[in-house]
């Protein structure tokens, strides 16, 4: 099968012809369709985070495909099923965290595409047990990006509570913030866009943002909102723009950080978050329940997924649109053409 494999860290990707694996007890064989590309798989390429990756890691945690081969066991999906292959690769299940309700903070994890091989191949091996079904009425193009950006910034904004009557900020409306631009209006929330591109604010209010702010006309980086923001989502790994969402947050107020900046550190003024009693929330994708409702609202028509296809054989070339914020929202590899 072809794959794309990371041969050491921070080189560029190569474009392998490997032997498909084989499922293990547990284990499904997934012949891949889509697989979108995430920021975070650049960071493993590139070996930025302070957990090194796995050896010769093939990435990708965006995968949708068909089952085509199945291990031992008692398995929650057979043969013939389409499925996606999401961050979280296995939990323990048994830790206070998955007990809890709380998987992704599981003390004994595999996340697809970074310490197991992801979906940047024609097949990939995943747990059954953490796979999640992709309903009739999901197109594998639209599943992708779901699977990380949709249940992400879904799950970023469910602990933050937005109510109907607040206002949300969602800063950087690119393949998360398209999305959290949209769960924000589910939620009820009216809405503010934040970009620093023309055709990202344009998407952002034929999305049905409610206003939208150009961060690179912002004088000394404030984003003054008329009234405040009650809950600010900051998709983009910018302390600046943490900093910037940070100060439009009325009394109360929710800043969710879902971006990670490369040096891991983001300084907040201490005076202005406890007089106005405000909450810093890190969060970390989202569970396989959180995922199927992602999959529910899109199949019932309430987001819209903007993306490009891209071959697998140009990742590097697609890193670097990436990276340069060249790119209208998602791009995903499309293995069916």
């Amino acid at each position: 099968m072809l794959a794309a494999v990371v041969p050491a860290l921070g080189a560029p990707l190569e474009i392998r012809d490997v032997p498909i694996p084989d499922p293990g007890p547990g284990q499904v064989l997934v012949r891949i369709e889509t697989s979108g590309l995430c920021h975070t798989d650049i960071h493993a390429a590139r070996g930025e985070w302070p957990v090194t990756p796995k050896d010769q890691l093939i990435p990708g945690h965006e995968g949708v495909g068909i089952v085509e081969a199945v291990g031992s066991g008692d398995l929650p999906v057979g043969l013939g099923q389409r499925v996606a292959l999401p961050w979280l690769g296995h939990a323990c299940g048994h830790c206070r965290y998955c007990v809890d309700g709380w998987e992704t903070y599981c003390l004994s994890p595999s996340y697809m595409g970074y310490t197991m091989d992801g979906s940047y191949a024609e097949y990939a091996v995943a747990w059954a047990s953490h796979v999640v079904p992709v309903p009739d009425g999901v197109e594998p193009i639209d599943a992708s990006p779901l699977t990380c950006a949709g249940v992400t910034t879904y799950k970023a904004l469910k602990v933050a509570r937005p109510q109907p009557g607040e206002t949300c900020m969602v800063v950087g409306i690119g393949g998360l913030g398209h999305l959290g631009l949209q769960y924000a209006r589910i939620f009820g929330s009216r809405t503010v866009a934040v970009d620093v591109h023309a055709d990202k604010l344009e998407l952002a209010s034929s999305l049905g943002a409610d206003h939208v702010v150009d961060a690179a006309e912002a004088e000394d980086g404030a984003l003054g909102v008329a009234g405040g923001v009650d809950v600010a989502l900051v998709t983009v790994p910018s302390p600046a723009a943490m900093r910037a969402a940070h100060a439009a947050l009325n009394p109360n107020g929710r800043l969710v950080l879902v971006g990670l900046p490369a040096d891991n550190r983001l300084e907040l003024p201490v005076f202005e978050t406890v007089l106005k009693g405000i909450s810093v929330i890190g969060s970390l994708v989202g569970t396989r329940s959180d995922l199927a409702t992602v999959f529910d609202l899109h199949a019932r028509g309430l987001t819209r997924v903007v993306t490009e296809t891209r071959r697998l054989e140009d990742v590097n070339t697609c890193f670097e649109e990436v990276l340069a914020g060249a790119v209208p929202a998602r791009l995903v590899f499309d293995f069916r053409s």
